[in-house]
């Protein structure tokens, strides 16, 4: 019986390079000289510090713009709000999502049924989801039909077995 699972991950090595440029065009962009305007990794998420509101949009786009570059999608982004930090500067937080929730997985495991193919099924495994089928077209469309379906989430789908 053909098998596929449904996982959502981030690459953090492409995230680490990225933060790298994104820290690198900062620090030699004329807009942001001056301006104690970082980026910093942390596990799990990364800090942006900006002086000004402006400052800290433009800190956003250089970063999605380097993540993008990297294939990094950024459904794995959530940006938290920003919060001022010393000096009047803001300071905002970006958490990395990865690993599929038990209310995504309910959400994946509904949108599986609703496609009412038969044969088909799917349980919830920890972080990722996997979904049985009797036949692999019915498999591929329900790959299809999960790609068209926007869960917030970067959705890769792998360990296909026939």
């Amino acid at each position: 019986m053909p098998t596929f699972d449904i996982t959502s991950e981030v690459d953090m090595q492409e995230v680490r390079n990225a933060v790298d440029q994104a820290e690198r065009e900062v620090s030699t962009r004329f807009d942001f000289k001056n301006t104690g305007a970082t980026i910093e990794l942390r596990p799990e998420e990364i800090e942006l510090h900006a002086p000004t509101d402006d400052r800290l949009r433009a800190l956003q786009q250089v970063l999605e713009e380097k993540l993008v570059r990297r294939n990094v999608s950024l459904k794995a982004l959530d940006y938290q709000k920003a919060e001022e930090a010393s000096k009047g500067t803001l300071r905002q937080l970006v958490k990395l999502q990865a690993g599929i929730s038990s209310d995504r997985a309910k959400q994946i495991n509904k949108a599986v049924k609703d496609l009412n193919l038969k044969g088909v099924s799917s349980q919830a495994q920890g972080e990722q989801v996997r979904v049985n089928g009797k036949k692999r077209d019915d498999l591929q469309a329900v790959i299809a039909a999960l790609k068209e379906l926007d869960l917030g989430i970067p959705l890769q789908f792998g360990n296909f077995r026939d």
